[in-house]
């Protein structure tokens, strides 16, 4: 079959979003499309141009004999902003408050198209980290997770808070948790990770960071490094923050439940130096 140029590129163009991150040799394509390398090299010439113009990703070339071509999605810093607004205008609605400071977001984490732009900020944020997986905890976490992986290209591991017989033999740390300061235990399933792994940790909301640090620990067990820290929305409040080096897209200043009114601004995604 000879393919037509146009239809290459679309082909070509859906290929390598739906393989992020991952090294793709010319001559993969050239077999695929029955053409030569040279044609090859010029359309990939165009998508590369088209992803930059449009602000979807680079199109990165590798040369030599082990090299090739490998697809990186990036977001604008406009974009990255329109989509804190847009979770912020729905956070901010009085009906989500719930007692202790809490917002409702269990919706907002099942609503693919939404999660698909908070993975891609994310994975845009740590495009140029080396990372193996992420990690989060059951449940809430889970969609910001698989969000971020399918654009890095990387597997999800998942904290539990009791082991499953399901998970095989398991590591399990006790940790602080919240201001409260309560003692609770989180396990993972001795397969999830291989020594050496660099793992991003990410969690829908973070008050002290007590959960976060826990799996900082779990990190540690399994003689992994951090590659950083991703949260969907961070609480403002008064004490020692448990975690340090975090990028957060949404910041929560105050709730006032009487007044029903939810005061919230964007995170540290945006300070000057924050970006990875």
């Amino acid at each position: 079959m000879k393919w037509k140029r146009s239809e290459r590129l679309v082909d070509m163009t859906q290929y390598l979003m739906e393989h992020p991150h991952k090294l793709i040799p010319l001559t993969f394509f050239a077999s695929l499309y029955q053409s030569a390398k040279s044609s090859i090299s010029e359309d990939l010439t165009i998508v590369k141009e088209t992803f930059e113009e449009r602000g979807k990703g680079l199109l990165v070339t590798i040369p030599g004999a082990a090299g090739g071509v490998k697809f990186i999605p990036t977001m604008t810093e406009e974009d990255v902003k329109k989509v804190a607004q847009e979770l912020m205008v729905q956070l901010s609605k009085a009906e989500r408050l719930l007692p202790g400071g809490y917002l409702y977001m269990t919706d907002l984490l099942g609503e693919p198209a939404l999660m698909n732009k908070i993975g891609k900020v994310f994975a845009s944020a740590f495009a140029n980290e080396k990372i193996d997986a992420i990690m989060t905890v059951a449940t809430k976490g889970i969609p910001i997770a698989h969000a971020i992986a399918r654009h890095l290209n990387v597997p999800v591991v998942v904290v539990r808070r009791d082991s499953k017989v399901t998970e095989g033999p398991t590591v399990s740390i006790n940790y602080v948790s919240g201001s409260a300061r309560r003692i609770q235990t989180m396990v993972l399933s001795k397969r999830s990770m291989e020594k050496g792994q660099r793992v991003l940790i990410t969690d829908d909301f973070m008050k002290v960071g007590g959960t976060i640090n826990g799996m900082k620990s779990l990190l540690e067990e399994f003689n992994c490094e951090l590659a950083g820290i991703a949260v969907l929305v961070e609480a403002e409040h008064e004490g020692d923050q448990l975690v340090k080096d975090y990028l957060s897209l949404v910041k929560l200043h105050e709730v006032n439940e009487k007044d029903g009114t939810i005061a919230l601004t964007e995170g540290n995604y945006f300070l000057e130096g924050r970006q990875q």
